[in-house]
């Protein structure tokens, strides 16, 4: 794993995902920069796509928009290639979604791109103030589920609040609620503690996407907004076609965490 808190281990890494060396999650790579959802929706949507993340600024905190047809980012990397920088693509078309290593080939002139906020990013601030953080210390992805809460539609997107959880030890969720909370750009302070249930999640080690993990003795499963939200609203909103990462495969940038931090 790259370890490093350096811009250039960020661009490495990029590097490395652009030539197909990997292909994995980027949950606990690159420490300290700040790692991004990516959606992309033809220009005739794109109005109502900055819609709906206003209106659910929670899973959808919006980082960085790209002008129409451009695949550079401006703010969070010069010089990467949205079109290969993240290790694994989701590909929705009105009747399915297939995934590839790259998006090369598909791109058109006419998408917009939209880079979110990432939990990743708050991480290391966890693992800083003694938080363990389980998908990390075992090399997994995190696990993400589905909830019975809905978004606020805007236009053809509307869907199901999608979570990340991570089990913590009961005497450290408010210091965990605190440290991340600092982070509003990056989903922040967490929208649910204990009681799955609730969310209308069955069963904790059954995960939509992801791995699952275990959750020790004295821990409690906390969630936090995710920003895979927005794939289900893609699902629901049948465009024509659209892009997103795959869960857990973000795109790493070379922004620093404590960039977007609060404190």
């Amino acid at each position: 794993m790259i370890a490093d808190k350096n811009n250039r281990d960020a661009r490495n890494l990029r590097q490395e995902i652009r030539e197909g060396s990997f292909r994995g999650p980027t949950a606990g790579l690159c420490p300290g920069m700040t790692q991004a959802n990516v959606v992309i929706v033809p220009a005739s949507y794109a109005f109502h796509f900055l819609l709906y993340c206003q209106r659910n600024p929670k899973p959808c905190p919006v980082l960085e928009v790209l002008e129409e047809g451009c695949y550079e980012p401006k703010f969070l990397a010069q010089g990467a290639d949205i079109r290969t920088d993240c290790p694994r693509y989701r590909i929705f078309r009105p009747d399915g979604v297939e995934e590839r290593y790259d998006i090369v080939d598909l791109w058109q002139p006419d998408w917009v791109t939209f880079l979110l906020g990432c939990s990743f990013t708050f991480e290391s601030a966890l693992l800083e103030h003694g938080i363990p953080v389980r998908h990390v210390e075992l090399q997994r992805n995190v696990p993400m589920f589905i909830t019975n809460r809905a978004t606020e539609p805007a236009g053809p997107f509307r869907g199901p609040l999608v979570v990340t959880m991570r089990p913590i030890p009961a005497s450290l969720v408010s210091l965990a609620a605190r440290v991340t909370a600092a982070y509003p750009r990056v989903h922040g302070a967490p929208i649910h503690v204990g009681h799955p249930e609730l969310l209308g999640i069955e069963d904790l080690q059954r995960p939509d996407f992801g791995d699952p993990v275990p959750i020790r003795t004295g821990e409690v499963p906390v969630f936090w907004a995710c920003g895979v939200t927005p794939q289900e609203a893609l699902l629901s909103a049948k465009l024509p076609v659209a892009v997103t990462h795959a869960p857990g495969h973000m795109f790493v940038s070379d922004r620093q965490d404590r960039f977007f931090a609060h404190l």
